[in-house]
């Protein structure tokens, strides 16, 4: 699993980021998403700095990104729940059975 450097230009400017093999797709693709991102703010709101455009999309992501989170953990939860009632349902039918 070696690392590779890649160009990816995100508001203008090109970084080259070291990055795993399995990671160079996914990291293209999201500076193509904050480019995306950007333009939309861009034409959205008349906002022309660029790191003005940054600071909304990360905002954006990062709400996103907790949002997301908060649904796994809830998920997780009643998971969980689900679990712990087919437990004590296959509990109590065993016990039946005896």
């Amino acid at each position: 699993m070696g690392e590779t450097s890649i160009p990816v230009t995100i508001g203008g400017r090109t970084y080259t980021p070291s990055v795993s093999k399995e990671e160079k797709e996914r990291v293209e693709q999201a500076a193509t998403l904050i480019n995306d991102r950007m333009n939309a703010f861009e034409k959205a709101y008349a906002v022309k700095d660029k790191q003005d455009l940054l600071a909304m999309c990360c905002l954006q992501f990062a709400t996103q990104y907790l949002g997301h989170e908060q649904d796994r953990v809830l998920n997780s939860k009643e998971v969980s729940g689900k679990i712990v009632s087919l437990e004590k349902f296959i509990s109590e039918h065993l016990d039946k059975e005896k």
